[in-house]
């Protein structure tokens, strides 16, 4: 089931927080929404949602708007915060008073905890849990009516390095069933883990959307050496090379045993060659101007 968005704007009185904005979200991948903080990522997904009235465009699931969809908690599962529960329920509780809403079954909210592991604390009151225990009820209630799409702000925020890894398997499992998964992180590691796809926004605008791969530039080779400006001049013209400080070069295009060859044919001594693996969060500062 693919998101579809569409010019979508959104102004409150004179700014804008989100602008002209166009992205599809494809089923069976996870997608990554990304932009520095005030990007208007959470205004989107409140708009997909229908909790924001857009000033234009429009977010379709399906190819309707959340408020069309027959059966929406059926069809879709959001977290966006992990302060709605009331503070005297208990976890469980919690669970079958969204599974009564949905008409879903007590074995449902039972199957949901066991999946998130919110089984672990489910008699604890909801005003006792930690942050990682809300996000694991919440994304288990978000779960209740085994959606076919689901909206995740900020997921990650307070769980554990365990929690973690589970959750980066779990939302990878739920995408191999092809589910349609979009998940909006400030951490940029983890969405490099997790993510197929990656929709990348600034200021409300689209900076960019591509498969994650397509966004790493090419591998480079760090060079440190005392002689750094002699090698620069003894490599291919076709080389790009970067200096970003005194001693130290960065060689694009090339390998490390092709730089080190070059300096041994000219005997200039190398302190240090490393390969640079190219990553998101470089990716993420070129396109957004080093903003985070």
């Amino acid at each position: 089931m693919r998101i579809e968005v569409r010019g979508l704007t959104k102004t409150f009185g004179p700014v804008a927080a989100v602008t002209d904005l166009s992205f599809d979200v494809a089923p069976g991948a996870v997608t990554g929404f990304l932009g520095p903080n005030g990007a208007g990522k959470t205004t989107t997904m409140r708009m997909m949602l229908g909790l924001v009235a857009p000033t234009s465009g429009t977010a379709t699931i399906g190819g309707r708007r959340y408020a069309d969809l027959p059966t929406p908690t059926a069809t879709v599962g959001a977290v966006l915060d992990s302060s709605g529960f009331h503070p005297a329920h208990t976890a469980r509780d919690h669970l079958r008073v969204y599974a009564r809403m949905g008409r879903y079954g007590r074995a449902r909210a039972t199957q949901v905890a066991d999946l998130t592991g919110v089984s672990a604390f489910a008699d604890r009151r909801t005003g006792t849990l930690s942050t990682g225990m809300r996000q694991r009820l919440n994304l288990a209630t978000a779960l209740l009516g085994d959606p076919r799409v689901l909206l995740l702000d900020e997921p990650s925020n307070g769980l554990d390095p365990e929690g973690i890894a589970w959750l980066r398997r779990f939302l990878r499992d739920l995408a191999a069933e092809g589910r349609t998964i979009l998940v909006s992180s400030h951490v940029l590691g983890e969405i490099e883990q997790t993510a197929d796809h990656v929709v990348m926004i600034q200021n409300g605008r689209l900076v960019t959307t591509a498969p994650i791969t397509a966004l790493y530039g090419t591998a480079a080779v760090l060079v440190h050496s005392p002689q750094a400006d002699l090698l620069a001049t003894h490599l291919p013209d076709a080389t790009r090379v970067e200096t970003p400080r005194p001693g130290v070069l960065r060689i694009h295009g090339l390998t490390t045993a092709q730089v080190a060859a070059t300096a041994a044919s000219h005997g200039i001594p190398l302190h240090e060659i490393t390969p640079e693996r190219p990553t998101l969060e470089a990716a993420f500062l070129n396109l957004t101007g080093g903003s985070r």
